[in-house]
Formats: C-alpha cells, sequence, structure tokens
C-alpha cells in the first residue's frame, strides 16, 4: 500500500480512517493476533480497498506490528482500521497469552542438573 494508489496519488492516512485518530477499542497491542473471519458475514457492507487487503493478509494469523510493516502504515492507522474490520465481524482478534515466570526451585534444578553434564 505504501500510503499511495496504484495511480501514484498520495493517499493520506485520516483518509483511511475517515478522519479518525484513535481507535474505538483500545484492546489492540502490537502482538495482538488478528484472523480474516471465515466465512465473512452476508450481512456486512462493502469493505473499502484497504480493509480487503487487511483481510487477504489476515487469511492466516498475523500480528498488528507485522500487519502494519507489511501495509507500510502507521500502527495507529492500521488499529483503527482493525477497529471497523472487528465491529462488521469481519475479523476475530486474540490478545497475547500472559507470560507467567517459571518456579524459582525448578529453574535451579535445571541448573544444577546442567553442571553435572
Amino acid at each position: 500500500m505504501g500510503g499511495s494508489d496504484p495511480s501514484g496519488r498520495l493517499v493520506r492516512p485520516f483518509t483511511l480512517t475517515g478522519g479518525r485518530t484513535r481507535p474505538s477499542r483500545a484492546d489492540f497491542t502490537l502482538i495482538t493476533t488478528v484472523t480474516a473471519a471465515d466465512p465473512q458475514p452476508e450481512t456486512a457492507s462493502r469493505p473499502q480497498p484497504e480493509h480487503t487487503r487487511i483481510l487477504r493478509l489476515c487469511a492466516r494469523p498475523m500480528a498488528v506490528a507485522e500487519l502494519a510493516a507489511r501495509l507500510d502504515l502507521p500502527v495507529s492507522v492500521v488499529v483503527i482500521m482493525l477497529c471497523d474490520l472487528l465491529e462488521a465481524g469481519r475479523i476475530t482478534v486474540r490478545p497475547p497469552r500472559p507470560v507467567t515466570t517459571p518456579d524459582p526451585d525448578l529453574l535451579q534444578k535445571v541448573r544444577e542438573g546442567l553442571g553435572r553434564l
């Protein structure tokens, strides 16, 4: 996408978001995984070309940061467009799994075991 259309005209990010500067949801992070809904809802309106490109890229699960990089758009712009798609039922979103710290006793046993090798 590169911020421009095929004819070389510049497409400003605010036109992609309809002038919005803030997403309607605050639960997207850089590592949130996005996947296109399959099948796409029949009742949803026809998506814009930029939304269609996101849906194609998200045929397989993709992180928000990777999606923004592939679209060559700021993450903030991509998140606003993802909010539109989520509200239309066109994508599913999976938040990152919480990281748990391992048991210190287990780590110590592993360290001692490795020291014996």
